[in-house]
């Protein structure tokens, strides 16, 4: 429609410039189809680069001769009107021209074309990384609630095995945290306020199991009322203070602080007793693997975690964002 106007324009005989149209943009229309969904994945996405140039150059002379013979019987004998001199047919200068508008047409909207393909392959990698990402976090989820069940269960038992009064009210917090990681739990975030009382409630079970033994101290500095965090995150560091924390008859003693730092993110810090004799490596289980798994999903390289044991003390730090 363009070159129709304004060639129309520039000769005024728009009904010269519409059939010169309709033919040159309707053969070079041809010639692009065939070389993107042809000629190109056949040849270049194949690494056969000297195939496609050959096969590329026959294409042109089909071109040319297609798109000459069409203008010579049903336009105008005179193949390159717009030329200052008449040309021939099949002239040298006549080839030269209509091969580079050939070219032109081919590099410009084959460009348009593997811009786009690039753009839509960017969106759906972008898309299927977002369904995996959902999909291993689920998987990460599940896979700990069964873990975290496992151990408050063997503390019932322990419970169950003195007949101690304790067990009801063991019952009654584990139900409320089945509840939370069951039905409660259903996106990638949890509220942290919401988050410390499920650890609280955590360390009340493991309270009634160990008695006085139990020593826990919790810190918070700053606004943490909208602060959202990945859901039972910290808890699964909890669950490893009692499992590697028990010496003998000793107390375990835990201490954890939860602190903003400019308001774009949260630090958590926790120590407690370790008990040299456990083997870390055979008994840690899932959680602080599923840990680290999880937060390289979430936050990819936007976070910070380091343990370190020293003196016969666990300690632990993690830095997460919370924009």
């Amino acid at each position: 429609m363009f070159n129709f106007i304004r060639w129309g324009s520039y000769y005024e005989d728009y009904w010269y410039s519409f059939k010169s149209n309709l033919v040159t943009v309707s053969v070079g229309m041809i010639l692009v189809y065939i070389n993107i969904y042809y000629l190109y994945p056949k040849y270049i996405l194949k690494k056969k680069y000297l195939s496609y140039i050959l096969n590329f150059i026959i294409a042109l002379c089909i071109f040319y001769v297609v798109r000459t013979e069409l203008i010579y019987f049903f336009i105008n004998e005179n193949v390159w009107p717009e030329s200052e001199s008449p040309q021939k047919a099949y002239a040298f200068n006549h080839i030269l021209v209509v091969f580079m508008i050939g070219i032109y047409d081919v590099a410009l909207v084959t460009t348009i074309k593997l811009t786009a393909d690039w753009i839509f392959e960017r969106k759906k990698i972008e898309q299927l990384r977002e369904v995996q990402l959902r999909t291993e976090l689920k998987f990460l989820r599940t896979q700990l609630q069964p873990h975290f069940f496992f151990n408050t269960l063997n503390s019932l038992y322990a419970l169950t095995l003195k007949k101690s009064d304790d067990a009801p009210r063991l019952v009654i917090k584990l139900s409320d945290l089945m509840q939370y990681v069951l039905y409660e739990v259903t996106s990638s975030k949890a509220g942290l306020l919401q988050e410390i009382n499920h650890i609280n409630n955590y360390i009340d079970i493991e309270y009634l199991r160990f008695k006085d033994r139990v020593e826990s101290e919790m810190d918070i500095t700053g606004d943490l009322e909208d602060v959202e965090v990945p859901p039972l995150l910290f808890l699964s560091f909890i669950e490893n203070c009692f499992k590697h924390g028990l010496v003998d008859n000793e107390n375990i003693k835990i201490k954890m602080s939860f602190e903003m730092v400019n308001k774009n993110y949260l630090e958590f810090k926790l120590t407690n007793n370790f008990n040299p004799k456990v083997n870390t490596e055979s008994k840690q289980g899932i959680g602080i693997a599923n840990s680290k798994r999880r937060l390289k999903l979430l936050f990819d390289n936007d976070f910070v975690l380091e343990t370190k044991i020293k003196d016969d003390t666990y300690n632990l730090f993690l830095k997460i964002p919370v924009r």
